[in-house]
């Protein structure tokens, strides 16, 4: 067949396939561990108006080894330059944090190592075991059972996208290097559930334990602030075996009359292991445990308190401290959180609202500015006062609303126009002034953002 009657199909399946299974990523001397995925949409591209999206070329070779990725390759007709697909290959690796990228027409192969800036020809893409090695020279036993552990896809239902893959390797990599405070930052909406357990399940499978030996499951725990997060958690680790998952809350306890100790992931809220006895004093639960029971330590949404020095809440982490603790949060370091930074360290891996946003896993969101017949306040004699005292001489401004003042009329009329502006079929993340609000119904508050995902 003659070079310009060659489509890039031909050019794949009769040059570059070969080459790939002669070096051991596919065929009969595959690498164990070797994988190659063709045609690989990995972000659906971002969400414009009328729910259109602006969807990118998927990646024509995306090769994996041991759940890494390892290389973006992208190929064109042999007719073609070879390096008519460095740009798109360069781009794509560095949005998924491949450590090289290639270009190719079948004839000639042009390498880009990502992280040394290096560019050369080469003969083909090398093979899974070379790859491996120039990513990591230095040989970590615990990196490679990690790496042996498969994703948990629920039989092909779920497949994790590539910024939660790039979450789940970094936390394991920090683990198999001996750290022991370790920090995600991803937005919220990413699924850091999701992240959580594909980690907590590769320990398990793995039998990663503070003993630094392969010789038992890990005991896991997931803490967490309020009920319905760690009620999610618990539902979201359905892959283990029913009697391998422990739900902590104060009713079992009653039951049991102890702490439960027979299972492997427990789950709990920082309040179950804060409470008081009956003369109003603190009743440390969480002692009922050794200081080295937990191996491995969640933290769901750790910038509300869990790492803060004036919080009781650090107690539990404080003795717990030979676990090695792993904090969620979808909050960047600013002033109000950096003593969680400063306690878990600088993120391992971050996936900021901006990036969700721009690979369409998260929908834009626009700041709407709702407003209303009463913007500020002074008593009338003829209102009600239903509870507390109100100053007579008191101007209420908006920032004493909801503060110092509630009306609810004038917020249950703001939650009728904000409905209005909104397709309830479509689920929406309404971000509240305060937890009683949370508590109580969906309110908009004035500069709220919203993120429809």
């Amino acid at each position: 067949m003659s070079l310009h009657n060659e489509t890039e199909a031909d050019t794949r399946a009769m040059r570059i396939d070969p080459a790939l299974a002669a070096n051991g990523w596919e065929g009969p001397s595959k690498t164990e561990g070797a994988r190659v995925h063709r045609e690989e949409m990995l972000w659906p591209g971002r969400i414009m108006s009328g729910g259109q999206t602006n969807a990118p070329k998927p990646a024509d070779y995306v090769l994996r080894m041991n759940g890494h990725v390892m290389a973006v390759m992208e190929a064109k007709k042999a007719s073609l330059s070879y390096t008519d697909g460095r740009s798109q290959a360069y781009d794509y690796a560095t949005r998924i944090g491949a450590r090289f990228a290639y270009c190719t027409n079948g004839l000639r192969y042009h390498e880009i190592d990502m992280h040394t800036g290096a560019e050369q020809e080469v003969d083909a893409v090398p093979p899974p075991s070379d790859l491996w090695h120039r990513c990591y020279p230095a040989g970590n036993a615990w990196r490679d059972r990690f790496g042996q552990v498969p994703f948990e896809t629920d039989g092909g239902k779920w497949q994790p996208r590539y910024y939660q893959a790039g979450a789940v390797n970094a936390v394991l990599e920090a683990m198999a290097d001996g750290n022991t405070r370790i920090l995600l930052t991803l937005a919220t909406g990413t699924g850091k559930t999701s992240i959580a357990f594909q980690i907590a399940w590769k320990l398990f499978q793995s039998r990663w334990s503070l003993s630094g030996e392969p010789t038992r499951r890990p005991r896991i725990l997931f803490l967490a602030d309020r009920n319905i997060l760690a009620d999610q958690a618990y539902n979201s680790f359905s892959a283990f075996e029913p009697d391998a998952l422990s739900r902590i809350n104060p009713k079992e306890i009653s039951k049991k009359g102890k702490m439960p100790r027979n299972a492997s992931v427990f789950f709990t809220i920082f309040q179950t292991f804060m409470t008081e006895n009956k003369n109003g004093e603190d009743d440390f639960n969480f002692r009922d445990y050794e200081p080295d029971f937990f191996d491995f330590i969640i933290i769901d949404e750790c910038h509300r308190g869990g790492a803060k020095d004036e919080s009781t809440w650090r107690k539990i982490l404080e003795y717990f401290e030979p676990a090695a603790q792993l904090g969620l949060t979808a909050t960047p370091k600013r002033k109000v959180n950096a003593d969680t930074y400063s306690y878990f360290g600088e993120p391992v891996y971050t996936y900021a609202l901006r990036d969700g946003i721009e690979d369409g896993f998260l929908t834009p969101f626009k700041v709407r500015q709702m407003a209303s017949t009463i913007d500020t306040y002074v008593y009338d004699p003829d209102d009600e006062v239903v509870s507390g005292e109100v100053d007579p001489d008191h101007v209420y401004s908006e920032a004493d609303i909801n503060a110092k003042i509630i009306i609810p009329e004038r917020e249950q009329s703001r939650i009728h126009e904000f409905m209005d502006q909104i397709n309830p079929r479509q689920k929406t993340l309404v971000f509240c002034a305060t937890q009683n609000v949370k508590r109580g119904a969906i309110m908009g508050h004035r500069n709220d953002c919203l993120a429809r995902l």
